[in-house]
């Protein structure tokens, strides 16, 4: 019979204030090394991020508890566990029952009982909190008692899957899980019991020995990526080795679940569902996310009739304290000097970091962790490479490494980072992050912000500093709306042409199989749930190349599709009925193909800039940066300005000029503001403007100091809005009823500027300035320059055409926006970069082909020798595919075709200002379109300029002074 829980928790307890580490249960020790309390997080459990296994022995110390009367909360979830299982977790966890009100954390409380019955489930906690240990309690304690119950152990086979979006964190796991296993094992053997639990990794990274090896000595737990388990389930011999898969670990769902790696991976796990001989119980983790049921439905799939699986969330978003606050380093951002604003917020940063033991500073581009570093080290003396380091994706993998290791062990007292150190590593010293500007959503805030304080008992400690007004006005509302438990919605991409087609050329080089069964497994997945016949036809007149001339251009057959002839037919299939329609491979060198161009990531390379006259090498650009410009958009590159022209292959042809810039150099980096948030704002700028006109200033500035914001950041913002009122009407601010389009004249440069205020980010108004700009180019009849933001976009041309872009708002279709967005893309360099990239991963264009790898550069050339051909065909699946990404996942189609919807309804307006200069909230747009911002010093004196013209206008007559 099993000790009860209260008698391990007495034995824990006089065993921490005799100063021993393992608990007397018959045998002999423990397995973990005594470890002083001033090394041991408090938590009552960890997650992928915070290691599951870290070092958190008892250390030397008593209980700050009184295990005779501590309240214990989940003694029959103990009860589950096997004896040496439940010995091992309290010896590992016994001291933090009193923080807990129990042995486990929330999310592992409601957790390990559903897994313990094969219910699937999906666990959402925050970071440090034990979601990831909370879905590995239950499944090795399942090993382990089979393991002893069975007399020649487990079987020489994979029981459980977890996968992965990262390698890293696939690696950190595979590291972590050897403290349960380990320990578990010894507790076992104290018992005379010897049961084995094999764990191992396997991803792009594995050597071919170890890769043997695993055929020959099969770990239990398998550690693996996405991409991977695609090769997996098309190995031919370890396929048969996932039959017995019973688990499914998916880790960090919501990171999968946004992206095409996700809908790959929901493909691959219902072909797993047919593959095993048994339905797998499958485990989601993720942080805070929303919403939580689509997640739910993203990891389970669908049964045969049409029907979510079974399962069950458990919903513990919000069971850590959070103390997040935005801080501004002036008051001023406009006329305080450049230099100034950047010594305030180094020298707080420094601040920052010297009272905190670990801080990890996030910025919003690589370039921008590089250089905060660089000033941190310049402008103190304090830093070195010996504790101090940068870690992002630029950098070579031996750099990240010895990074992370320092980030592990606490040597490191900053590291700056742009995106790469959201997910992953255990950084159990870490108390404090920095996040540099607007992380553009509350889930990526609470996400990175989330790896401090890393674990349930302590307080998340997160600090943004706004370092530009537009960035204010958003950090202030998200971290409002963080600690009122709101979270942006997770969009999964549905439908997709080229996912599918890798998954049913994968399932038809595995054997000939029913057409029936194929579609089927593809509609099981949760983004082909919606997935019609007319689709599959689209997609099988691809696979079968059915199109002619389509084999000419050296793109064949991947599967042929026939109904199964008699038995004295050519195609005759024993095992199925005649007349079945059935599906196979096309090819002798299909497996060889499918398993080296698999994979959803696409490459990508950088563009050589070139005068067309001359030749001139120019220099250097990222191909994302050219889904911004359009034939004559003028950009800055080493100081000088250049007119965009065309595009061919790897190379960008340009002319020099004087014009104004159209498009700034750093566009391609910005992450683009969650569509949910935008709105948020704009429900914020609505009760600001309110409170603004019925009371003034003060009371805006009283209402603004209940947010989680410094005093200059209450100033700064009252102060914008403020001038906005005074100069252009309180109509003049965009809110959740309003859009706003200003116009000016510039008579200088011979231009008309419309600035159209509209808050719902950068995908969303991608999508509408494109929309809007091709009717204004239509009826002025002029080329129309478009430069994008996350709170609008501005549109320019030239001073003699004139066009009513209210008009044109009032007027767009909702019905017709997707037709409209698909001609407004014809010909454009972001069209011709998709098609290259879904033409990549539907193996129309091979990456890998014959020991030959072709570049990225390569790609794009071969692609835009087959555009125009596949543009003729009759609804091609990859030129369909290549639209609906663009239009759906990039251009927030759906979210235009909402808004538009409102303004026709009468919902929201469309307010039309005509201003002299440009308004404080349109500042941000017109520096897009300014002809002297080339460096942020010039950007700081047009800010200033505009200022000034503002306050001119308005009589200076500061209303904000008062305290």
């Amino acid at each position: 019979m099993p000790t009860p829980g209260r008698e391990l928790l007495r034995r824990v307890a006089a065993e921490a204030e005799a100063g021993v580490d393992d608990v007397d249960t018959g045998g002999g020790g423990s397995g973990t090394g005594e470890t002083d309390d001033s090394d041991v997080p408090e938590t009552g459990g960890s997650d992928a991020e915070d290691a599951i296994g870290s070092d958190r022995a008892l250390g030397n110390g008593p209980f700050e508890f009184d295990p005779e009367s501590v309240e214990i909360a989940d003694e029959d979830v103990l009860d589950r566990l096997e004896p040496a299982v439940r010995e091992w977790w309290a010896q590992e966890f016994g001291r933090y029952v009193g923080q807990n009100g129990g042995f486990f954390t929330p999310p592992q409380r409601e957790a390990v009982p559903l897994v313990d019955e094969g219910e699937n489930a999906l666990v959402c906690a925050p970071t440090g909190s034990g979601k990831t240990l909370a879905s590995f309690t239950a499944i090795l304690n399942d090993l382990f008692r089979r393991g002893r119950e069975q007399e020649e152990g487990l079987d020489n086979t994979v029981y459980c899957l977890y996968v992965s979006p990262l390698k890293s964190l696939a690696n950190d796991i595979h590291r972590n899980l050897t403290v349960p296993l380990e320990g578990i094992r010894e507790r076992m053997a104290d018992r005379g019991e010897d049961v084995e639990v094999r764990h191992a990794i396997r991803h792009g990274d594995t050597d071919p020995a170890a890769r043997q090896r695993m055929l020959e000595e099969t770990p239990h737990v398998l550690n693996t990526t996405p991409e991977t388990l695609a090769i997996l389930l098309n190995a031919p011999k370890f396929r048969e080795k996932l039959r017995s898969v019973e688990y499914v670990v998916v880790d960090e769902i919501h990171s999968l679940a946004a992206n095409k790696r996700g809908t790959h991976l929901s493909v691959s796990l219902e072909r797993l569902e047919d593959l095993a001989d048994a339905s797998p119980t499958r485990i989601g983790c993720s942080a805070t996310v929303e919403p939580l049921s689509e997640m739910a439905e993203f990891l389970v799939g669908y049964d045969g009739e049409g029907n979510p699986r079974e399962h069950e969330i458990v919903d513990t978003r919000f069971v850590r304290d959070f103390d997040l606050r935005v801080e501004c380093p002036t008051d001023d951002l406009i006329h305080t000097p450049r230099t100034a604003v950047q010594s305030g917020f180094y020298d707080r940063l420094h601040e920052l970091v010297e009272s905190h033991e670990n801080t990890l500073v996030f910025t919003n581009s690589r370039s921008g962790a590089e250089r905060v570093l660089e000033n941190l080290r310049g402008r103190f003396d304090d830093y070195d490479e010996s504790n101090s380091g940068c870690h992002h994706g630029s950098l070579s993998k031996e750099r990240r490494q010895a990074v992370e290791e320092g980030l592990k062990d606490g040597s490191l007292d900053v590291v700056t980072t742009s995106t790469s150190l959201e997910l992953g590593i255990d950084m159990p010293h870490l108390d404090l992050v920095v996040q540099v500007g607007s992380p553009k959503s509350v889930a990526s805030l609470l996400q990175r912000v989330g790896r401090a304080g890393h674990s349930l008992g302590q307080t998340v400690e997160g600090r943004v500093i706004a370092l530009d007004r537009d960035e204010l006005v958003e950090c202030a509302v998200m971290v409002r709306k963080a600690e009122a438990g709101f979270v942006d919605r997770v969009f999964v991409p549905e439908n997709a042409h080229d996912v599918a087609a890798q998954h049913v050329y994968g399932m038809a080089i595995n054997d000939v199989r029913r057409e029936a069964d194929v579609l089927g497994t593809l509609r099981r997945a949760y983004p082909y749930r919606n997935y019609t016949d007319a689709d599959w036809e689209r997609l099988l007149r691809y696979l079968t190349a059915d199109y002619d001339g389509l084999e000419s251009k050296n793109v064949y057959a991947k599967v042929w599709r026939d109904t199964n002839d008699a038995p004295d037919g050519e195609h005759h299939y024993e095992a199925f009925d005649v007349g079945e329609p059935l599906l196979g491979k096309r090819g002798r060198l299909a497996r060889v193909i499918y398993m080296t161009n698999l994979g959803t990531i696409p490459d990508s390379f950088t563009c050589e800039v070139v005068t067309r006259r001359g030749d001139e090498w120019v220099g250097t650009l990222d191909e994302d940066y050219l889904d911004t410009l359009e034939k004559g958009d003028v950009f800055v590159l080493g100081g000088n300005r250049f007119a965009y022209r065309y595009r061919r292959g790897s190379k960008v042809y340009v002319d020099p000029t004087s014009q104004q810039a159209t498009v700034p150099s750093w566009f391609s980096e910005r992450l683009p503001l969650s569509y949910d948030l935008g709105r948020e704002i704009a429900a914020f700028q609505s009760d600001l403007i309110d409170r603004l006109e019925a009371g003034g200033p003060p009371q805006v500035r009283e209402w603004l100091r209940s947010f989680p914001i410094d005093e200059n950041a209450v100033r700064a913002i009252t102060r914008l809005f403020d001038e906005q009122r005074r100069y252009a009407g309180a109509d003049s601010v965009a809110t959740d009823e309003r859009i706003v389009v200003e116009e000016t004249l510039d008579r200088e440069a011979y231009r008309r500027h419309f600035y159209v205020h509209s808050t719902y980010g950068r995908r969303f108004n991608d999508g509408l300035s494109r929309l809007v700009a091709a009717h204004c180019a239509s009826r002025s009849n002029a080329n129309v320059q478009i430069a994008v933001a996350d709170n609008g976009f501005s549109l320019s041309m030239p001073l003699n055409r004139k066009v009513d872009v209210g008009g044109i708002l009032g007027d767009l279709d909702p019905e017709t926006v997707r037709s409209d967005l698909r001609d407004a893309l014809e010909g454009t360099d972001l069209l011709k970069r998709y098609f290259r990239i879904n033409a990549t991963r539907s193996l129309m264009i091979l990456k890998r082909y014959k020991g030959y790898e072709k570049s990225a550069a390569e790609q794009q050339v071969s692609a835009e020798m087959l555009l125009s051909f596949a543009e003729g065909l009759e609804e091609f699946a990859v030129m369909e595919e290549t639209y609906r990404e663009i239009v759906e996942d990039k251009l927030n189609l759906a979210a235009v075709e909402d808004v538009l919807g409102a303004v026709r309804g009468g919902d929201v307006d469309v307010v039309t200002k005509r201003v002299d200069s440009p308004t404080p909230r349109a500042f941000g747009l017109a520096t897009l379109l300014a002809s002297d911002v080339v460096l942020a010093e010039d950007e700081s004196a047009v800010l200033q300029e505009f200022h000034e013209r503002v306050l001119e206008s308005i009589g200076d007559a500061d209303e904000d002074r008062d305290p």
